[in-house]
Order: C-alpha cells, then sequence, then structure tokens
C-alpha cells in the first residue's frame, strides 16, 4: 500500500489509525506522518468529548441532548478523509491546527 492509501485509513477508527501507523512507519512520508497526526488528534478530542458528555449526562440528563454535537466529529472526519485523498496537507477545522505540532514519536 502507499502513503497515501495509509493516509486515508489513518482516519477509519484506532485500528485504521494503528494500521496505517506501524504499515506505512518504514516507508512514511511528510503527507502520512501530517495525516497520522491530524487522524489521531481528532480521536483524541472525539474521546474526550465523548467523556464529558456522559458525565454530564450523569450529571443532568436532560443535557444528553448535547450528544447530537458529536456529528462534527463525523465532518471532521470526512474532511480529513477528503484532504488525505487529494493528498493535501491542510488542517482539520477548529482543532486541525493544535494538532500539527504534537504527537512527536509520530516524526
Amino acid at each position: 500500500m502507499d502513503n497515501k492509501s495509509f493516509s486515508i485509513i489513518s482516519y477509519i477508527t484506532l485500528i485504521g489509525w494503528l494500521v496505517a501507523y506501524f504499515g506505512g512507519k518504514d516507508t512514511a512520508d511528510d503527507l502520512l506522518k501530517y495525516h497520522l497526526k491530524q487522524s489521531l488528534g481528532l480521536a483524541v478530542c472525539s474521546i474526550l468529548f465523548q467523556i464529558a458528555i456522559n458525565i454530564l449526562t450523569l450529571i443532568m440528563p436532560i443535557l444528553g441532548i448535547l450528544s447530537f454535537l458529536g456529528i462534527i466529529f463525523f465532518i471532521l472526519l470526512v474532511i480529513g478523509i477528503i484532504n488525505a485523498a487529494n493528498s493535501e496537507k491542510k488542517p482539520l477545522p477548529l482543532i486541525g491546527k493544535a494538532f500539527e505540532t504534537r504527537f512527536s514519536f509520530i516524526d
């Protein structure tokens, strides 16, 4: 598989990220490294958001309605896949800039 394919796969769940990381580790180029950082950042933010929503729902069940905001992470996932498919190194809206310099183990 080429790095572009691994870049796309990295957005598809944490298992996809692991496949892309270990599968492309030896031949990783800047595109793959960039999308590995973006997709891992998206996964971390999504998990933290879900934990926060679950805690808020336990405290006040009416706040469970906020869980519909999770669709934002799906939209960001689709944008990331499109950027990877087009071989573009564009940050994800809202959160992408924060992860361009994070996760130094990927470099």
